[in-house]
């Protein structure tokens, strides 16, 4: 079995866009803005000013968006440029058209994957070849060793099924005048799409049920294994759905916690793809506070879903095309479907939650496509054009 997998540029698109306010005096600097990362941008604004750190006073405030494109000072600083011409406190605020076209964006990745099978169906050979930039060399050098990026392999390096010979290597490729940058869980957010939905290739190929072709692979792993069940049990795996409909599942161990969603979808004549329902089961060790933990689902949940059926950064001569919530499309409130999360209690370590959907939903989606139509999705954002019925 063979395939080629590929994921775009995406924006972090949080609806307050950068912003900043600043006052720059001869005895200090003191600043208002939402950042991921206060002790960075105290130092750089620092350096900017030739300032000593302790002069340098940053007030934090809650972010109204981070998603990774909070980690970059390059918003604060460009205030703190303007605010060194003006006698008196100065407030930059991007407009949305500066804030998307001028974001520090996702990688683009391309994976080649191949395994080999035996009579069972079962995965003899695994090989998976993961292509794209490193936001780990630019953003954490020392981190970067040998050609080694941790972040763009996580997920895919050590999957949670039982594959006995297994390689996965990263080729560093960067694209010329493209920065890229964390967006909500960055390696696992195209790693769990590309595992998870060639894992439902060999299953279809096995001629075996999702589910338990999974559940063949996980017996090792009575974490991974007991969200699949539950997952599968709570969206009534196996129930008879209307033509046009599916489910589709995914597992992923990621951000030190287990999920398994269900994802119930509908395609239509025209290729658009409606989203009904996604149940969602969760070991995300000792479970502190379950609403929390719903809260964090649910969103992440939209926020990946609206990656794959939308997101999509591209450039034409230069520029980035998309600019505004018309071109760079956010999913409606009412094309959100029910998010069902069911937790495990477990008395394991806390693991995080807040990039864990983000990544697990395309998968789930993207299966229960094929399991509708028998069209396999191995490029996002979902094309309704490759869906569109014949009949």
């Amino acid at each position: 079995m063979d395939a080629i997998y590929q994921v775009p540029f995406l924006a972090h698109a949080a609806m307050e866009p950068m912003n900043c306010t600043v006052h720059v005096r001869k005895d200090g600097c003191e600043i208002w803005v939402g950042t991921q990362v206060p002790t960075l941008t105290q130092a750089v604004v620092a350096e900017l000013l030739g300032l000593p750190k302790e002069q340098v006073q940053l007030h934090n405030h809650l972010l109204g968006g981070g998603f990774g494109r909070r980690l970059e000072p390059d918003g604060t600083l460009t205030a703190v440029k303007v605010a060194q011409q003006v006698d008196g406190p100065v407030k930059v605020v991007w407009s949305r058209e500066e804030d998307i076209q001028h974001d520090l964006y996702r990688p683009y990745y391309f994976d080649r994957l191949s395994a080999g099978l035996d009579a069972q169906g079962r995965p003899v050979a695994w090989t998976h070849r993961i292509a794209g930039s490193s936001v780990v060399a630019r953003y954490l050098p020392p981190l970067f060793k040998n050609g080694y990026d941790f972040d763009a392999v996580e997920g895919a390096a050590e999957p949670p099924y039982a594959l006995e010979n297994i390689h996965v290597d990263y080729v560093r490729v960067e694209p010329p005048g493209v920065t890229t940058a964390f967006w909500r869980g960055v390696g696992p957010t195209h790693n769990i799409f590309v595992v998870e939905s060639f894992i439902d290739e060999l299953a279809a190929a096995a001629k075996q049920d999702p589910v338990a072709y999974r559940k063949a692979l996980l017996g090792h792993n009575p974490r991974a294994l007991a969200v699949l069940t539950l997952a599968a049990e709570k969206a009534g795996w196996g129930a008879p759905m209307p033509k046009g409909h599916g489910r589709g599942i995914s597992v992923q161990f990621a951000f030190g916690s287990y999920l398994s969603q269900v994802a119930e979808v509908e395609v239509a004549q025209d290729g658009s793809v409606k989203v009904h329902r996604i149940v969602c089961a969760v070991d995300c060790g000792l479970p502190v506070n379950p609403d929390t933990i719903e809260a964090q689902i649910q969103g992440g949940t939209l926020f990946g879903l609206t990656a794959a059926l939308y997101g999509n950064i591209t450039f034409r001569d230069g520029r980035v095309e998309q600019a505004n919530f018309d071109t760079y499309q956010p999913m409606r409130i009412n094309e959100a479907p029910m998010v069902e999360t069911h937790i495990i209690g477990s008395a394991e370590a806390p693991g995080g939650l807040g990039e864990a959907a983000t990544a697990i939903v395309t998968p789930a989606v993207t299966n229960a496509i094929f399991a509708a139509t028998g069209k396999r999705v191995r490029t996002l954002p979902i094309d309704p054009m490759q869906l569109k019925s014949s009949t």
